[in-house]
């Protein structure tokens, strides 16, 4: 996001602050009341206020209930809930309906549903079936819209809305093929700046008109890599022109209250980088995979994400899953601790809300077996028991509302280069952007070193201003000014370590010419002049003496005893920086694959390879150690297992292991959720929290 576009995010962001600051941490989940009878709806709100629910999410797929037939609207039932539920103190974050249309709009105009890649044309009967190109749904879509606002845009339950819910439809049908043109025509001007932008000199795909060009659909052989980025970069900006649709109907009416829909971590069919100026909340929806043992961090990952496309503001997560979800082959369940910890992970790096899909189990339908807040068994059960203990939890933090999340170091993520990356026909398949992403993250996490993300041309423009390190695992596209940024970086003290198959390509995804990385070579010191796929057991590396442990124990044993590069190598030569580890074998055997340099007032490393974890670790901590960071602000030390983070004057540590873990404490400080005063020590019981604050004289 640009400086101007957070500038404007934090000025939205004010409307969401009204609302928290009025009812403190969020917290509640999607509601359906169109499932369920009067009777139960009283119920619902009764056991919402005694587990501390204040927001509930009304009306995502609604559609047919409020227009069952065309022109028909049917709102009265909404009344009645809404009543209900501003009568029980639960506020409303009312939705338009227009994520799943009613099966008569596909029925009477086909031409609103969705064709994939190999042309065919979907139906209806489950959700999403919409073509976010067709100008008929999208006249349905803003007239529901414009009637639900004009009827409840002075309802004292509505709060907040929600524009229709988790966008990421595409379409390749020949109404999309219009909007694709007419994108790339904005975009180029002309039919010869397109050719020349996708290379169509190559297969002998030249276009002698933009009414030649069709979206990428099931071919022969391969897509041209610049057609299939322009296309996903259009189809990220059609789902944005139908928020924005819809938003900017919304606003008309109510200026007040915040609008946001719902994102999806590292989705990747959408650019949120480009969505976030639009959001007066950055709000997602995570569902972590208990199953996973890296979990943990990669939800923190998200979560840092969702903070950073803010800005820095608050965020809200607006969905997870209670206990298991409903669409995994083997859905394992999650423990009520897990759940309590995600939820205290989300405000602990920033958020202001934590909600769930749902607050009660469906019946019927593909989601009957998605866990909820209220269970099929009802309220005496062990899943809604740990419901009722977040709500308390996050009553007992109403103080941390509003908290910034202090961080000096960033990462650098792009999804146009995630999308180009991994396009076909490129060295190695097994080289994936967001493996490389999480796998620098997780040795962060690990250590309690708290993360900003930010995109590449965000650098160009500040430099890194704030941030002592800069990272970038992967950036197959990188710009001239980014490279620029990376230097300045560098020169006014950073450190600035840069991953393989980085700075690879320009921006219509044409590799640079040149030894690589191009932009880079003079900021590194280090020029290549092939990517070299590695083998399955991947290739010894020797390290050198001088080989950073970053003040831990050394990585492994012997050299080459489980110092392995994998996946990917770079035939490398160091012009003018220390080799630190170069390859012992192969094709690439005695070229550098770990170099450092200084430069200016800071410094730099490349890391030419995929690292085993351990390695990783030692040039990271060398990285931020050089720079003066440490972990949570040097105020507590972590333990295996616990993830410590800074938010405010508070200090959140959380327990994700099966074992009680010991912190030792620099200060006296006070636990906001026990009420525990601890002095030297804190024990936190394993699956459990501590959200420690100095304690007052």
């Amino acid at each position: 996001m640009s400086s101007q576009g957070a500038t404007a995010r934090r000025a939205a962001g004010g409307r969401f602050a009204e609302l928290t600051g009025d009812l403190g941490i969020l917290y509640g989940g999607d509601y359906n009341p169109e499932q369920w009878d009067r009777t139960t709806w009283r119920e619902d709100v009764r056991l919402m206020a005694e587990a501390g629910v204040n927001l509930v999410t009304v009306g995502v797929f609604s559609w047919a209930r409020y227009e069952p037939r065309p022109g028909v609207r049917e709102f009265g039932w909404l009344d009645e809930v809404l009543g209900l539920l501003h009568a029980g103190g639960v506020a409303v974050d009312l939705a338009t309906p227009t994520a799943s249309p009613p099966p008569w709009l596909g029925r009477l105009h086909p031409d609103t549903l969705p064709v994939d890649a190999d042309g065919v044309r979907l139906v209806a009967g489950s959700r999403n079936q919409f073509s976010p190109a067709s100008r008929v749904y999208r006249e349905h879509a803003l007239s529901i819209t414009r009637d639900l606002v004009d009827r409840y845009a002075d309802h004292p339950a509505v709060r907040m809305w929600h524009v229709g819910n988790e966008f990421g439809q595409v379409c390749h049908g020949e109404e999309s093929a219009v909007e694709f043109r007419r994108w790339l025509r904005a975009r180029y001007g002309t039919i010869d700046a397109l050719n020349e932008a996708w290379a169509t000199t190559v297969w002998s795909q030249h276009y002698a008109d933009f009414t030649e060009i069709v979206p990428p659909r099931r071919m022969p052989y391969h897509v041209n890599p610049s057609q299939a980025l322009d296309f996903r970069r259009y189809s990220s900006d059609q789902l944005r022109t139908l928020y924005r649709e819809q938003r900017d109907v919304i606003r008309a009416v109510d200026p007040e209250r915040p609008v946001t829909t719902n994102l999806m971590g590292f989705f990747p069919l959408a650019d949120y980088w480009s969505w976030a100026q639009d959001l007066d909340v950055v709000a997602d929806d995570a569902y972590p995979d208990p199953g996973d043992p890296w979990a943990p961090a990669d939800a923190a990952l998200a979560c840092d994400l969702m903070r950073s496309l803010g800005g820095g503001a608050p965020w809200m997560l607006m969905e997870a899953a209670v206990g298991s979800v409903s669409w995994r082959d083997h859905n394992l369940p999650k423990s009520p601790g897990r759940s309590r910890l995600e939820a205290l992970q989300a405000v602990a790096r920033g958020a202001d809300g934590v909600c769930y899909f749902q607050w009660r189990a469906s019946r019927a339908g593909a989601e009957r077996f998605h866990s909820a807040m209220l269970p099929h068994a009802g309220p005496d059960t062990r899943v809604h028991d740990g419901v009722r203990k977040v709500g308390a939890d996050l009553r007992r933090l109403r103080d941390v509302v509003g908290s910034p999340v202090p961080a000096r170091v960033v990462l650098l993520f792009d999804w146009e280069s995630w999308w180009a990356a991994e396009e076909q026909a490129r060295p190695t398949d097994r080289l994936r952007t967001l493996e490389v992403l999480r796998s620098w993250y997780r040795v962060l996490w690990d250590a309690g070193v708290t993360v900003d993300l930010a995109h590449p041309d965000d650098v160009a423009v500040t430099g890194a201003a704030g941030y002592d390190v800069v990272l970038v695992p992967q950036s197959y596209l990188l710009s001239v000014d980014a490279a620029r940024g990376l230097a300045s970086a560098a020169s006014r003290g950073a450190s600035v370590v840069v991953g393989p198959f980085t700075g690879v390509a320009d921006e219509n995804a044409h590799v640079r010419t040149g030894r690589s990385p191009v932009l880079l070579r003079d900021l590194l010191g280090v020029s290549g002049e092939e990517w070299v796929p590695l083998p399955d057991d991947g290739v010894p590396l020797t390290l050198d003496e001088t080989w950073p442990h970053g003040g831990a124990e050394p990585s492994g044993g012997a050299q080459g005893d489980g110092h392995r590069a994998t996946i990917l190598g770079e035939l490398l030569r160091a012009d003018d920086a220390q080799v630190l580890a170069t390859f012992d074998g192969g094709h690439l055997a005695g070229g550098a694959a770990v170099t450092r340099r200084s430069h200016g007032a800071g410094a730099t490393w490349y890391v030419g390879t995929v690292l085993p974890g351990p390695l990783l670790r030692d040039v990271l901590v060398d990285a931020w150690e050089r720079a003066g960071v440490t972990g949570v602000l040097g105020r507590v030390r972590t333990a295996s297992g616990v993830e410590a983070v800074h938010r405010g004057h508070a200090v959140f540590l959380l327990n994700h292991s099966e074992r009680p873990a010991t912190i030792r404490l620099e200060s006296a400080m006070t636990d906001l959720i026990s009420g525990v005063n601890c002095t030297d020590t804190t024990t936190i019981p394993a699956l459990d929290a501590a959200v420690l604050v100095p304690r007052e004289a």
